[in-house]
Parts: structure tokens; C-alpha cells; sequence
């Protein structure tokens, strides 16, 4: 099969990343008990133990929909709601999973700059109205790095939990690219989750490096009572289970995880470094992890499409660009390169029409 050039139009286009497969062909050896009862999830949940440096529960899931749609229920009876910001991932691509899975909390949506959820927007939903015929609200969830790329710093979480504690929310963070955020932020685990007030975090991997799997960490015991039977009645627990559960040991303690995500976000400000003095073109949101969102004419983008790339333009109408773990910096300096000559083209033609 012809191997295509590297796109950057998505984070899940990467293939699995050596430590990630090495652990995977390591525990195809041989025969275990299955449904998690095996020393690879044994191993995987004590790496996370050690990486938060506490005694979290741990659960693994297939994707990132049923982990944080699993997670959301679990804090939530049917009568209640969640607040999310407007781009959350729950509300925009998750297809109705989170009300589904919890046989109806509703999601209450916040409009917010980037995708950021603050304090005053937690406390006006949850306080509009007290009466017996809204759902109560129950949690916040916070997608850490944003939809449009942006990181909440460890001030923005320990106030958006402050504000929880006071109105009696439980606050959870959607994780998709958690090890891009303490990449960019330069912090533990830890001090990002429940030393700031975290109560439950799913932990990507899937865009980190692995084929499948992320994993959800209650750093409250008491909230994930029961919810092995909850990832069973929705299909999520594996029967082979040590094949989700050994990509993370792989991650984890190789450190991988983190050098993966670093990667990742030196490629997006080295795309943001590059085309910066570019007339026209001009970034959405603030370069902060991994992704580049670009404001540009459309002779430009189809430019850049008739070059052969891929992109996104779902979030704003500009192109979305994400770097993985694999991210070749060569491939990025030819985007780089395209984009100035696709911005050429349109410059010369907008001059030979005029």
C-alpha cells in the first residue's frame, strides 16, 4: 500500500508510537486471565497511582466518548445537569453520549471566550433558577487543552473548583490531550488534577500515541462505587483487557506519555513561528499546546488544499492544524512553505484581477 505524506489535519491520523507497541507485542505473549483480572491492568493502574501520586481509582475505556460520557453519569442522576462551555467536546461531538449514558442529565452550555469556562459562567448557570422544574445542576466538566487549543492554567482550575465546592459541583476535565497540557504547563499530574480540585480526569491516549484506550481516574473513591459495572452494561470492558491496559504501561513508565505531547506542541509553534510575518493570515486562539487554528482567505485555503493537504474548518471556519507525537518537523516547514506560496498566489491573483 502507498504510504501517503504526513497530514497535520488531525492528532488521530498518527500511527502508535514505539513504546506503545513494544508494550503491546510484549504481553501478546502467552496466556492471561482476561477482563482486566491480568498483571498488565494491574501494572498500568499502579503506573497511574505512582505518575498522580495518590491512590486513584482507575478504569480503562475503548475512546474518549464513552470515558467522559461513563464519567459524567456517574456523578449524575437522571434529574440533573452538567455545565460545559459551548465548544465542549460533550456538547459538539459526542453525538449525545453523555445525556444518553446517564438516562438524561442535561447538559447546560455556557457561551465563552476560546472554550474556556469561568467561575462567573459556572456560578450563572447554576444559580439561575433553583425550582423543581430545572435539572439540578450536579458537575462541571472542563476539556483540558480547550477545543480551540488553549490550556487552563492551574489558577483557572483551583477557581473554577472553588466556585464548584461552594455551589456543591463536582468538577471532571475531559483529557483527550491531558499529557499536552502538563507539556505546556510544566507541571505534575498531579498539581493539574486533584491537588487543584479535580474529581475525576479521563486521560487520552489514544492522541498521545496509543491505537485505542483512555482511562478514567476518580481521585474520590466514593464516586466510583460500582462504575466496573457501569463500563460493562455500556460495553466497555474488554475481554482482552491487558491490550488496552499495556500501551500505558509502555507510556507511563518510559515517560513517553509527556515527551510525546512536548513534541507535539513544539511542532505547532514551530508551524506558528514560521508563517507569523504572513499578510492575511492570522492566528484564532493563542498557540498553547498542540494545535494551530489559521484566519484565512479562502484562495488561500484552497491553495493549500490543491497542494495536497488536509485540514479541518469546523471550529470559526479557519483551518484547524494538530501535531501528534509523530510530527515531522520537515513536513511542518513544507506546510509552512506552502502556505507562504499558496498566500503568493493569492496576492498575485487578487493584483492581475485588479
Amino acid at each position: 500500500m502507498t504510504q501517503e505524506p504526513q497530514q497535520f489535519a488531525s492528532d488521530n491520523y498518527a500511527g502508535i508510537c514505539p513504546a506503545a507497541w513494544a508494550a503491546m507485542d510484549e504481553a501478546n505473549r502467552g496466556y492471561v486471565p482476561a477482563y482486566g483480572e491480568d498483571p498488565w491492568t494491574q501494572r498500568a493502574s499502579d503506573s497511574f497511582r505512582t505518575l498522580f501520586e495518590t491512590d486513584c481509582e482507575v478504569f480503562f475505556a475503548f475512546n474518549g466518548t464513552a470515558a467522559n460520557s461513563l464519567a459524567l453519569a456517574a456523578l449524575c442522576q437522571s434529574y440533573h445537569s452538567v455545565i460545559c462551555s459551548s465548544s465542549a467536546h460533550v456538547e459538539t461531538d459526542e453525538c449525545g453520549a453523555p445525556e444518553f449514558f446517564s438516562n438524561g442529565s442535561k447538559l447546560l452550555v455556557a457561551q465563552t471566550e476560546g472554550g474556556k469556562l469561568t467561575p462567573e459562567a459556572v456560578r450563572a448557570l447554576a444559580t439561575g433558577r433553583s425550582d423543581i422544574h430545572f435539572p439540578k445542576p450536579r458537575a462541571v466538566t472542563i476539556t483540558q487543552p480547550t477545543e480551540t487549543g488553549q490550556v487552563y492554567s492551574l489558577d483557572e482550575i483551583r477557581a473554577l473548583s472553588a466556585i464548584c465546592r461552594e455551589l456543591g459541583l463536582r468538577l471532571h476535565m475531559d483529557g483527550a490531550r491531558f499529557a499536552n497540557a502538563c507539556a505546556a504547563l510544566g507541571c505534575s499530574p498531579a498539581e493539574m488534577t486533584w491537588r487543584s480540585g479535580v474529581d475525576v480526569l479521563c486521560f487520552g491516549g489514544t492522541k498521545n500515541g496509543m491505537a485505542a484506550g483512555e482511562a478514567i481516574l476518580f481521585f474520590d473513591h466514593a464516586l466510583a462505587v460500582d462504575f466496573d459495572y457501569r463500563c460493562k452494561q455500556a460495553g466497555q470492558l474488554a475481554s482482552k483487557m491487558r491490550f488496552l491496559a499495556a500501551p500505558w504501561v509502555g507510556m507511563l513508565e518510559s515517560g513517553v506519555w509527556l515527551s510525546n505531547a512536548a513534541h507535539g506542541n513544539d511542532c505547532a509553534r514551530r508551524l506558528a513561528t514560521a508563517i507569523a510575518d504572513l499578510p492575511g493570515i492570522e492566528p484564532m486562539f493563542p498557540v498553547e499546546a498542540n494545535a494551530v487554528f489559521l484566519r484565512a482567505p479562502e484562495p488561500v485555503l484552497e491553495g493549500l488544499r490543491a497542494r495536497g493537504w488536509r485540514f479541518y474548518t469546523f471550529i470559526g471556519g479557519g483551518a484547524r492544524f494538530m501535531f501528534a507525537w509523530d510530527a515531522d518537523p520537515a513536513r511542518v516547514d513544507a506546510l509552512a512553505g506552502d502556505l507562504r506560496a499558496a498566500v503568493q498566489e493569492a496576492q498575485a491573483g487578487v493584483t492581475l484581477a485588479a
